[in-house]
């Protein structure tokens, strides 16, 4: 009812009593029970069939449940939302709501914590077989995250065992293509980039969700059985790469002489070559012009002929001048050469 309806006398009505407001004869104040048994009233009036108890009840249950589909995503997690079993959306860090349960539930987890997949410790596990036909152990881990929630919570049925089952399959497909000797010893990084990359590609064909963070071999090596055998073989190809590592520094420093001395006696050779025949072109030049001197004065080219090839042969001779004219048939000779000395 409202407090603000007047009587017949003009008066106000008391709120608390049904006497009027003032002095003598007023009403006294409600208990607090009075006043609860009044509100109730007032809400059974406003709801719909008047039973407001059951609908109070039903009111506040309903805001209860509604509200208990506030939920919250932190920074390092992702959620995802289910309705009636199936993904419907993904949520990432912040406030968020959903129809609470049975028509919709949240599934959060940790997205950036580091998992790790070891294989290799298994039965069988790290023996695998090489490309040239050896037989190598490996164990190694496969540390990797979650990317998307919902891709690795509905595509795969077991996430760890595929990352583990994809590992080992990978790396299997790598150590084939491989010789023993360098997966052993210096090629063991690059099989870890490359069983990364190849890892990550098949868990993406998977729509796996996860991002695959590393690679890491921790052992590889022959197996017990033949690990003794395989140390000498490996010895073996020590010593035969240093001996073809002595044979080639051999090889660099004798080819290079022995081609140096090649070519400078075939520079020799030309110039022998060179010198002959200019020197025999020469004579002939020199035949040939003595050839039409002697055609033109025959005795005087013969004479002199004579006595130049004479020079010549006795040019560096003692020389004893015999003379049937004279008593003895020894002439003195004096040579102006050694006149020439004396004057000096």
């Amino acid at each position: 009812m409202s407090w603000q309806n007047n009587g017949g006398n003009g008066e106000r009505p008391n709120p608390w009593g049904n006497g009027p407001r003032g002095g003598g004869g007023g009403g006294e104040p409600p208990h607090i029970d009075e006043i609860l048994k009044k509100g109730q009233d007032q809400l059974k009036a406003a709801l719909p069939g008047g039973k407001g108890g059951v609908g109070l009840v039903f009111l506040i249950a309903l805001l209860v449940w509604l509200a208990s589909g506030i939920y919250e995503v932190e920074t390092n997690e992702q959620a995802v939302v289910v309705q009636f079993g199936k993904w419907t959306e993904s949520a990432q860090p912040g406030l968020h709501w959903h129809f609470p349960y049975p028509i919709e539930t949240v599934e959060i987890q940790g997205v950036t914590t580091e998992k790790t997949v070891s294989v290799g410790n298994g039965r069988g596990e790290s023996l695998m077989l090489t490309g040239d036909e050896n037989i190598v152990e490996i164990k190694f881990n496969v540390v990797w995250k979650i990317n998307d929630l919902g891709e690795y919570l509905f595509n795969l049925a077991d996430p760890e065992l595929t990352v583990k089952v994809v590992g080992e399959s990978v790396m299997r497909e790598l150590v084939g293509q491989n010789n023993i000797t360098p997966i052993i010893t210096t090629a063991r990084g690059q099989l870890e980039r490359d069983a990364l990359q190849l890892i990550q590609s098949t868990l993406n064909a998977y729509q796996g969700g996860i991002d695959v963070l590393r690679v890491q071999i921790i052992e590889s090596e022959a197996p017990d059985q033949v690990k003794d055998s395989f140390l000498d073989v490996q010895r073996a190809e020590a010593d035969q790469q240093r001996l073809q590592n002595e044979a080639e520094a051999y090889k660099n420093d004798v080819v290079p002489k022995a081609r140096g001395e090649a070519v400078q006696m075939v520079q020799q050779a030309e110039a022998y070559r060179a010198q002959t025949v200019a020197r025999a072109e020469g004579q002939a030049a020199r035949f040939i012009s003595v050839y039409n001197e002697y055609s033109l004065a025959k005795n005087v080219t013969r004479k002199r002929i004579y006595l130049e090839t004479m020079e010549e042969i006795m040019a560096d001779m003692d020389k004893i001048i015999l003379d049937n004219d004279k008593g003895t048939g020894v002439v003195p000779y004096l040579s102006l050469n050694e006149l020439r000395k004396g004057n000096k």
